[in-house]
């Protein structure tokens, strides 16, 4: 009798595992945003994600946007952008200033009118403005040197819903932040945050004296904090976390084409090692966090030669200098 209870069970958690993949990867939103260009840099070692955070609006209510500071804007902008090497010397996830003065290559207007949009030098957040997540990889790869592997994108109600279905993310926090413009308020010390908070938290920057830069750093401590409890025993073992959390996160998750959910597993195992000590966090180097462009804009100039040894670093899986 006991061992044909204990066949049940095995049965019933293997059927569970299996019924609950299936469901996950039903949901998965693949798009083609990884596409063969000329000149565009081979497939290095290791394994690279381009991970954008967007401040699309979908899945919000118009009182959850209200609450949540984000303002009713149409389409969608990059809030934030990151890429997180998986290699054999350490995985490394790199913040990329969204307002770097970068080249944008040549493109297809997306308002579907054939006509090509000549290349020129802006910020580089405008390439994922003006062309979504095929003309931001693009971008990244032609300005860095980096083959992109893998590409994920998430929205402002998926990363609120996510960290909800965790039960808040552990963080501890050097100072008081208040910042009316996010609707931030949080004490010193450590405290466990609400989607609400979190969302703020990593889009609040006016409190900082170097702005963008600091909001970078508070958005690597908070998603390797992140994906550190998301992979925790009592979340992956607790269908009454899990289930949430997956439908949550891939509600408005965008990953590329040939993304499953074990490639997923593998970014979140990273995540979880940099935050371990395993891995490190940079910036790309930046030679100039001021720069006045022709048109009076300030803008985030990288440092050419630094930013080049990180680059071929992390394209040939080679230990990443410690360059700032």
């Amino acid at each position: 009798m006991v061992r044909w209870v204990v066949l049940g069970l095995v049965l019933v958690l293997l059927g569970t595992g299996v019924g609950t993949y299936l469901w996950a990867d039903s949901k998965l939103n693949q798009q083609d945003v990884l596409k063969d260009w000329s000149g565009r840099p081979k497939a290095g070692k290791g394994t690279n994600w381009l991970i954008v955070g967007s401040d699309s609006r979908n899945g919000l209510s118009d009182t959850q946007k209200q609450d949540l500071h984000t303002g009713s804007d149409d389409g969608k902008r990059s809030d934030s952008m990151m890429i997180l090497h998986i290699g054999d010397h350490g995985n490394t996830l790199m913040s990329i200033p969204r307002d770097s003065w970068v080249p944008i290559p040549a493109h297809l207007d997306t308002a579907g009118t054939g006509k090509t949009i000549p290349a020129t030098t802006s910020k580089i957040n405008s390439a994922f403005n003006n062309g979504g997540g095929e003309l931001l990889t693009r971008t990244v790869e032609q300005n860095t040197g980096i083959h992109l592997d893998h590409y994920a994108e998430v929205g402002f109600a998926g990363f609120v819903g996510i960290v909800d279905a965790v039960g808040g993310v552990h963080m501890c926090i050097d100072q008081a932040v208040q910042d009316k413009d996010s609707g931030l308020n949080l004490k010193a010390g450590c405290q466990t945050l609400t989607g609400q908070q979190s969302l703020a938290f990593v889009r609040q920057r006016h409190q900082m004296a170097d702005q963008d830069l600091g909001r970078m750093r508070n958005q690597q401590k908070f998603l390797s904090a992140l994906a550190h409890q998301a992979a925790t025993p009592s979340t992956l073992l607790d269908p009454f976390t899990l289930y949430p959390l997956i439908g949550s996160g891939l509600d408005t998750l965008i990953v590329d084409k040939n993304a499953g959910l074990t490639d997923l597993a593998g970014l979140f195992d990273a995540m979880r090692s940099v935050s371990s000590g395993d891995g490190r966090s940079i910036t790309v180097p930046i030679g100039n966090a001021d720069y006045r462009t022709s048109t009076g804009e300030s803008a985030v100039k990288w440092d050419a030669a630094k930013s080049k040894q990180v680059f071929d670093a992390i394209q040939n899986d080679t230990t990443v200098p410690d360059v700032k």
